[in-house]
């Protein structure tokens, strides 16, 4: 009996950490995302940002999504790379005023994600 609620204590205290890990990780990963996404934005809109600044960010999601796909939804990780490729073709074509709005909703996006790792009630059930 007493083996079975250490047991349980124990698996309880573990599963908290690691909700707490994760909304970190989250947390922390899509702050980073959302810096570079707000630098771009400001290039964007000042008309100086290129090809390459915006395949950078690009670059740097694809590399970042690999880890965070044990996380986050598959259908949100599509959402975020269907926004960006589409800033990506609109940065090529030096369409900046569509760009803009399309990273507008890209920085919105990672402002929501983390919110829904936060331990809330309402995230549990």
């Amino acid at each position: 009996m007493v083996k079975s609620i250490i047991s349980i204590i124990i698996a309880l205290a573990l599963l908290i950490s690691g909700a707490f890990i994760e909304q970190h990780l989250v947390k922390h990963e899509f702050g980073l995302f959302q810096d570079i996404l707000t630098e771009m934005y400001e290039k964007i809109e000042k008309e100086e940002c290129n090809k390459e600044d915006a395949l950078s960010v690009q670059k740097w999601w694809v590399k970042k999504k690999e880890s965070l796909h044990i996380y986050i939804p598959h259908n949100d990780i599509r959402e975020i790379d269907y926004w960006l490729a589409e800033t990506v073709s609109l940065v090529y074509t030096n369409d900046f005023d569509d760009a803009l709005s399309k990273v507008e909703v890209l920085i919105e996006i990672c402002e929501h994600i983390p919110d829904t790792y936060n331990l809330r009630l309402e995230n549990i059930f």
